[in-house]
């Protein structure tokens, strides 16, 4: 069933359309709301915009239709799951080596998410019918604590907390050598390897990606570092690491290649 909202701007100064709805919905996020108005679900006094930064005015009229949830095209699938933590707003998983987060290519199931869809029945809509309550994503071949919000407030927190930083990811990972330092940060932007696009690599035309690191321990030829996470590109751990010529142990070729000059 369609929800259909109706507000009057009162504000004397214009405001744009996106930051106006942010304000009076709290519920829906900035992002969620701005694909809503592309989508053609706005209307400023009876007509359809489109344009996040359209200005509303004095006395306009703002309705907003949110469109039914579509149902899950998934198949809930009964996979064993490390439960860290369980409430009624999210799910904290343990993620093992070897499970793939969400369906997609090559993976069209048994994954985290049908794991997920036989232990809830319910998860947050945000992320579209693929990704039911994915706040932030592992590697196949990455295992650690994933979260998993059951609703859409949940999940708009848990992202809001990301993105202002007061929540932090951070992760452990054995590396081939020893760094000359105790610590040091990396900020090196992300991108697909122009050659290789299934590759992700530092690229001058990357999205910013930084990573602070800090060596715990010597093991002959290896090192453990602690990693902590500014961004989340896809790889990133991976991908710094390999930049600064210490390279995750056993990470498999097709994640990550060097940009290499052409001949």
């Amino acid at each position: 069933m369609e929800d259909q909202r109706k507000t009057i701007y009162t504000e004397i100064k214009p405001d744009r359309l996106d930051r106006y709805l942010s304000s009076v919905w709290s519920d829906l996020s900035r992002s969620r709301l701005q694909k809503l108005i592309e989508d053609g679900h706005v209307t400023v006094n009876h007509s359809v915009v489109t344009n996040k930064k359209t200005l509303v005015k004095l006395n306009d009229c703002v309705s907003l239709t949110l469109p039914p949830q579509q149902p899950l095209d998934l198949l809930p699938q009964k996979i064993p799951l490390d439960i860290l933590y369980e409430d009624d707003h999210l799910l904290v998983i343990n993620k093992p080596i070897g499970l793939v987060v969400h369906p997609a290519p090559g993976h069209p199931d048994h994954t985290l998410v049908n794991a997920i869809l036989s232990h809830c029945d319910h998860l947050s809509g945000i992320n579209g019918v693929a990704r039911p309550g994915i706040v932030h994503r592992l590697d196949k071949d990455t295992s650690g604590a994933i979260v998993i919000a059951k609703t859409d407030l949940a999940h708009q927190s848990l992202q809001q907390q990301i993105q202002r930083k007061t929540a932090q990811r951070e992760y452990l990972g054995i590396v081939h050598g020893v760094p000359q330092t105790v610590q040091g940060t990396i900020d090196a932007p992300i991108g697909r390897n122009p050659r290789e696009r299934q590759k992700m690599t530092v690229l001058p035309t990357g999205r910013a990606a930084v990573t602070h690191w800090q060596l715990l321990e010597k093991l002959g030829m290896y090192a453990l570092i602690h990693f902590r996470l500014e961004t989340g590109r896809t790889h990133q751990i991976r991908v710094h690491s390999a930049h600064i010529r210490h390279p995750i142990v056993a990470t498999p070729s097709t994640l990550t290649s060097p940009l290499k000059s052409p001949k």
